[in-house]
């Protein structure tokens, strides 16, 4: 049950993150069938999927997952302990760490919803908002004025429609919230000037520069039913291939911006017992100039008692 609450708490401040649940096991795991853990995108882990050897394994594919967007189905193990066969769609990764225990893991990814924001009162904008929130997209219908830069954040795609009702106010406020995508609905002589007057008042250029001027596909002249389906149309292109995220990243990531950046990946190394891959860091222990790391107090024991019989392996990080 705790579980289940971290996973409503994290959907509802539109975190992504990963569910991992062990479907099988084979002893002498530590885990059980129904054991699960959450996964965040920066790889803490919060629940039970495993010990030393399963955890960090998980929380890297799960990683994986998260920024791919699929589900995984992993064996953590040998291949022979399904019998030499393994069901297609598996990924087999060894854990061996002298145990002959194995799991299976099933790893979801729990995607945020996308969060929209439509600013103006025309018939375009409340056209625009009913067809995002038919697709399921959290999405805020709100007036120019009553716009604040806190009902966006780098996550959101703001979506500016005033169509000349204080253009320039109201998107230096949406300039603010650093969203992930933010475009003003207009022509492109409208918003090269709109663009000057704040450039000329100190807004960053590369703050402007993020600014689609005009926003949605181009359709050419048409009705504004049309437009609001031009716009979707990008935003939904913009997503599934994935540019919105990273364009989120590295803003959010920017010097100055009071924002986390995201987490560097852990870097990896050979446990040059058991031959599994762990995290470079922890269990380290330096041998003739070399460092090695291990996935646990066993594999590093079984090296200091003999490390030659391991270093003629191609082992080094």
């Amino acid at each position: 049950m705790d579980v289940l609450e971290e996973m409503g708490e994290l959907t509802r401040s539109g975190e992504a993150f990963a569910l991992a649940t062990v479907v099988w096991r084979q002893p002498p795991s530590s885990s059980q069938p129904g054991s699960r853990a959450i996964i965040t995108a920066d790889g803490e882990l919060r629940g039970w999927i495993g010990g030393a050897c399963a955890e960090p394994v998980v929380i890297r594919e799960a990683q994986r997952v998260i920024a791919e967007g699929t589900a995984q189905l992993l064996l953590l193990g040998t291949p022979d302990q399904f019998g030499g066969t393994v069901p297609d769609g598996m990924t087999v990764i060894p854990i061996s760490c002298q145990s002959e225990g194995a799991l299976e893991v099933y790893i979801e990814p729990v995607l945020p919803v996308p969060h929209l924001v439509v600013i103006g009162g025309s018939p375009m904008a409340r056209t625009l908002a009913t067809l995002a929130g038919a697709l399921g997209w959290r999405t805020d219908l709100v007036d120019g004025p009553a716009f604040a830069p806190d009902m966006a954040d780098e996550r959101s795609m703001v979506v500016v429609a005033t169509q000349g009702h204080d253009d320039e106010d109201v998107l230096t406020r949406a300039v603010a919230a650093r969203p992930a995508y933010l475009g003003l609905v207009g022509s492109r002589r409208r918003g090269a000037t709109v663009l000057g007057y704040l450039a000329d008042r100190g807004v960053p250029e590369e703050d402007l520069a993020q600014v689609r001027v005009p926003a949605g596909l181009d359709l050419g002249p048409t009705t504004h039913q049309e437009i609001a389906v031009a716009i979707l149309a990008e935003l939904v292109k913009l997503r599934a291939s994935g540019a919105l995220s990273r364009s989120a990243l590295s803003r959010s990531g920017a010097s100055g911006s009071g924002r986390r950046p995201a987490a560097a990946p852990a870097a990896e190394a050979i446990d040059p017992v058991c031959g599994m891959t762990v995290a470079g860091s922890g269990r380290r222990l330096r041998y003739d100039g070399i460092d090695y790391y291990f996935c646990g107090a066993r594999c590093r024991q079984a090296f200091e008692q003999n490390p030659d019989a391991y270093t003629r392996k191609e082992t080094r990080c």
